[in-house]
């Protein structure tokens, strides 16, 4: 039985690790500082381990976890050098498993559950089973945005646009996607300052546009004011920002402040220009229609968040717009 601490175990994605007598959990903010990032919503949404694996090198043939169980958990995903072996719902449940795994040592990757808690109370492997760190040496990318980049309604955590893209493009994910919570708060862009990273990425605007949050004077404002906190540290570091996909509802109809989707795509626009203007010759501006338009509306059920497939074009279309053209060497 291997403990939650164990040093030989890693957490790749996660911001801080909470520590119990019982349990380890993962967290996508610092989380003894958490009452800096408020609101309280936005603390919930980064106590789900949206893109935080559990990563370690093993022989073993299988794996046993135990948890402390959470209603709201959808699933857990297991990736055996890099190729997805099977999933385990884990709403209500306090142990997962599982089994059929090939011998011999190889990359085990537990994605965790990005909606809900997780808390590991032990890992279980095969007897005899050997047990080494897993050294990750791809290129680390961070991505910054909503719930669509949450991605609730994903199939399960390794299906999720920003895990799709990152296994397939070969990268380290963090991804600080917080449902109902992206807000260009300047806590989350010092956060991410100080975050190592060779890539990073942002896709913004629809929970401003929902929650009534900014408006046109002060939204350019704020996504170069986030962007500059971010360059203190990462002058250089491709940085793609992505304005809203496509929302029937609030392409053309202004929010209580005035603002539609279409004023805030142009907004964006206007903010990465003037950024290069003055020199970020590493900054690059993406319209979000062209990562998900009127084409994809079928996907949209709710007129809002992708749907499981919709997640999987998004991330097809991100890596060819996005990621062939920024996230190279």
């Amino acid at each position: 039985m291997i403990r939650p601490n164990d040093e030989r175990l890693s957490w790749p994605g996660a911001i801080s690790l909470e520590h119990s007598a019982d349990w380890v959990m993962p967290w996508r903010l610092p989380h003894v500082q958490r009452d800096l990032f408020p609101p309280l919503a936005l603390q919930e949404r980064a106590a789900m381990p949206a893109g935080v694996r559990l990563s370690f090198r093993s022989s073993t043939t299988t794996i046993t976890g135990e948890i402390v169980p959470d209603s709201g958990a959808t699933a857990v995903d297991l990736a055996v050098d890099g190729r997805i072996h099977g999933s385990v719902p884990l709403a209500g449940r306090a142990t997962f498993t599982f089994a059929g795994l090939a011998p011999g040592e190889k990359l085990i990757e537990l994605w965790l559950p990005q909606i809900g808690t997780f808390r590991l109370r032990s890992l279980t492997l095969s007897d005899g089973a050997s047990l080494t760190p897993a050294e990750d040496t791809r290129p680390r990318w961070i991505t910054y945005g909503s719930s669509i980049s949450h991605c609730s309604e994903a199939a399960s955590p390794a299906y999720t646009w920003p895990a799709i893209v990152a296994r397939t493009h070969g990268l380290n994910l963090t991804c600080l996607g917080y449902g109902g919570n992206c807000h260009l708060e300047p806590m989350i862009a010092r956060m991410i300052r100080d975050l190592p990273a060779d890539f990073l990425s942002m896709k913004v605007g629809i929970n401003i546009q929902g929650g009534n949050t900014l408006n046109e004077r002060t939204f350019r404002a704020a996504i170069i004011g986030f962007v500059q906190i971010v360059r203190e540290k990462h002058p250089d570091t491709p940085f793609a920002v992505v304005s809203p996909i496509y929302s029937p509802p609030r392409e053309t109809t202004p929010n209580e402040v005035g603002f539609s989707l279409a004023a805030m795509r142009d907004e964006v626009a206007a903010a990465v220009s003037a950024l290069q203007a003055h020199g970020d010759r590493h900054l690059h501006y993406f319209d979000g229609l062209q990562i998900f338009g009127p084409e994809a509306v079928h996907l949209l059920p709710d007129d809002l968040h992708p749907n499981a497939e919709g997640y999987r074009v998004l991330a097809r279309n991100f890596l060819r717009e996005v990621a062939a053209k920024v996230f190279v060497s």
